[in-house]
């Protein structure tokens, strides 16, 4: 009989159930529109697209909308977003993840104090683009090796360093110790949430075990994708999925023990739909 491991912590964490919550309350209203899809997971957002919610990528595509809500998703956004959002006139909700919001204070108050901004994380990433935006110093971004050896910063001022939520917990604390050899005056703030870190510590100790490793999420979740990355590194049959039909059930082979996670933005109907399957194809 084959064993098959499916993570504790897989699937959604506490900000994005909170965001995705908010919005399926928000549908039953006329015209409610999420700035960006309100989580990296195109089946959430498709089902929220049949209950009427639009998502918006630019503030230009709200120019002739008179009334309305628009929904803040839980990456995040700058203060000059926000403050756009506002003059448009239009209902405000709020659902930026709690721990991100606590970055957004960090990075504020820090940059008054005259301290320069370091966010180790992916550059293009929501969350990231959403942190800088409430510096009032310059922000330098690294989410390599490389960028962290040839950062150059200045010496005379203080320099805060916080991270992106999702980024693996093992390269910040890598990142890290290579730009303090280099004596900047450094406060780390860890900023990488809880659950992350129980997440990518769970997956890569099941990944170190089995045969083979599902990870279930979003093609564009930047979480699942380090989830991903993880359990490679530990399992070579690792296989990133963003729902059952991507599974090739021959591609799993002789495996005695398959290990299942998932990333924070996948819902739990898509991860036990994938397990359910997975225990009873063999």
């Amino acid at each position: 009989m084959r064993e098959v491991i499916l993570a504790k912590s897989a699937g959604f964490c506490f900000g994005v159930k909170r965001a995705v919550d908010t919005v399926y309350e928000q549908s039953e209203r006329k015209n409610v529109y999420t700035f960006g899809p309100i989580i990296h997971n195109e089946e959430v957002v498709k089902d929220l697209e049949k209950k009427g919610v639009k998502v918006i990528n630019l503030l230009k595509e709200l120019e002739n909308v008179k009334e309305g809500t628009i929904i803040i998703r839980s990456h995040g956004v700058s203060k000059k977003v926000y403050d756009e959002l506002q003059q448009h006139g239009l209902e405000i909700v709020d659902a930026t993840c709690p721990f991100v919001l606590k970055i957004h204070k960090i990075v504020k108050e820090e940059s008054e104090k005259g301290k320069q901004i370091v966010i180790i994380g992916n550059e293009n990433h929501p969350e990231v683009e959403g942190i800088k935006g409430w510096s009032k110093t310059p922000v330098t971004i690294v989410d390599t090796e490389e960028k962290a050896r040839n950062i150059v910063l200045n010496h005379e001022q203080e320099v805060c360093i916080v991270s992106q939520t999702t980024f693996n917990y093992n390269k910040f604390k890598e990142l890290v110790e290579i730009i303090s050899e280099k004596g900047y005056n450094i406060i780390i703030r860890n900023t990488i949430c809880n659950a992350t870190e129980e997440r990518q510590t769970e997956a890569r100790e099941i990944a170190k075990r089995v045969d083979a490793m599902i990870v279930v999420g979003g093609s564009s979740s930047s979480n699942t994708r380090k989830l991903y990355e993880i359990c490679k590194n530990e399992c070579k049959d690792t296989f990133y999925i963003q729902t059952l039909n991507d599974l090739d059930m021959e591609s799993l082979g002789k495996a005695d023990c398959i290990g299942i996670t998932a990333g924070a933005s996948t819902p739990n109907n898509i991860i036990q739909e994938v397990y359910t399957n997975v225990r009873t194809e063999f």
